[in-house]
């Protein structure tokens, strides 16, 4: 990939760029504003450099329509304040109002351009259908920046299509995301432990395949712990369960023993009745029983690992040199039921580690908890795309910004 720094001249040139602002929103205001602060390096380097700035962004799913809930209003005004400088936002994405946007820039200026998810052809399986609308993105720009690495996992108009018309380069978090991942795929210091939770062990199994390989612990907890438990032979009462998913465990549970690889479960579990847990307020009613995790209430469900599991992760943490960590291990948007993602947290920060957080609700949780993102080795900006690229998958994204042309 090239790098920004390649480019000999860029005053005065517009510099399209992609960045990943699809941020957290309660009440029109942005609860982490983690994904914008990352982009801040390259865009101030641009800046400095005398470019022209037209910035790509999306947030949420408006599926192709326009839709005031997904605006980047709230994105424009909270970049704005970081960089210092007013942030002109078009109310469309390649539409008039952009291309006055754009035409009215000097360098140093920034413009951000609406959700490009407003564009059916932005998401479109059609090759045809996406290449049409890279064509308007590139008549924006002069060179095309990548610097959204949560999305170069997609092939999407504004990740994949539009790197193919202009002189492409990886910005800074691209850049920086790609070094720490490569260093836990080739060559981590040992031992290094993966902790994988969250609540699908379907999303998860493909990353096990291939971390097994070079992992030397894993650490599996959240709702998809449940499967692997019930694999063991025990029962989980009304926790989180994949059958379909059974027989996967139990083989990946063979071939860890087989390879001498150790794998953690969780030894107990804070359970919850059935029902007992509202998602839309994350709010909680009825008690929290800790339980041994061969013996779960049959008519409660599993929410959280329990205080012998948040120690046992914790004295792993505490002996490796390295560690990935992707998935809380309980709802801890609920603070009875946050004790074990606070736990894996604090055992990172306390670690001498080289401690990676794979995005997503891990990178939620830990800033909702009051952690700065310097306690840590790297709080990545993509939880899919680094899951894909630790399963060892070609991420589009990446793969056009390599293409000779």
């Amino acid at each position: 990939m090239k790098s920004i720094d390649e480019v000999k001249d860029l005053t005065g040139q517009r510099a399209l760029i992609r960045c990943d602002f699809n941020v957290p929103l309660q009440g029109g205001e942005i609860t982490d504003d983690g994904r914008i602060r990352a982009a801040l390096p390259t865009l101030n380097a641009l800046r400095d450099a005398g470019a022209k700035l037209v910035i790509m962004a999306h947030m949420g799913r408006p599926d192709g329509e326009v839709n005031p809930k997904y605006s980047l209003k709230p994105v424009a005004q909270r970049l704005g304040e970081l960089l210092g400088v007013e942030v002109a936002l078009a109310t469309d994405v390649v539409a008039s109002s952009a291309q006055e946007t754009v035409a009215g820039l000097n360098p140093g200026d920034v413009a951000l351009l609406e959700n490009v998810r407003f564009e059916p052809g932005e998401t479109s399986k059609d090759d045809s259908e996406r290449a049409e609308l890279a064509k308007k993105y590139a008549q924006l720009g002069d060179i095309f920046v990548s610097d959204g690495f949560g999305v170069v996992h997609r092939k999407q108009a504004s990740v994949y299509d539009v790197a193919k018309l202009l002189p492409s380069y990886a910005g800074y978090l691209v850049q920086q995301e790609v070094d720490v991942l490569k260093k836990l795929t080739t060559v981590p210091q040992r031992p290094y432990v993966v902790i994988l939770g969250g609540a699908k062990v379907a999303d998860k199994l493909a990353v096990i395949d291939n971390l097994l390989t070079v992992a030397d612990t894993l650490i599996i907890g959240g709702g998809m712990a449940y499967t692997f438990v019930k694999a063991q032979g025990h029962e989980v009462g009304k926790s989180l369960l994949d059958d379909t998913k059974l027989d996967d465990c139990a083989g990946y549970l063979d071939r860890a023993e087989a390879e001498g690889k150790k794998v953690l479960l969780p030894v107990d579990a804070l359970c919850v009745g059935e029902n007992a847990i509202d998602f839309s307020t994350f709010t909680l009613s009825g008690d929290v029983v800790e339980a041994d995790i061969t013996a779960l209430p049959s008519d409660r469900s599993g929410c959280d690992i329990g205080s012998a599991s948040a120690e046992l992760f914790r004295q792993e943490i505490s002996g490796a040199k390295t560690v990935f960590w992707n998935g809380p291990m309980g709802v801890f948007e609920i603070d009875e039921l946050a004790q074990g993602t606070k736990a894996i947290a604090q055992g990172l920060v306390e670690s001498d580690a080289f401690s990676v957080v794979g995005g997503g609700d891990s990178a939620a949780a830990v800033r909702a908890f009051g952690y700065n993102d310097d306690q840590f080795g790297h709080i990545s900006t993509g939880g899919g795309a680094s899951l894909e690229y630790l399963e060892g998958k070609e991420l589009p994204g990446l793969m056009v910004l390599e293409e000779e042309r």
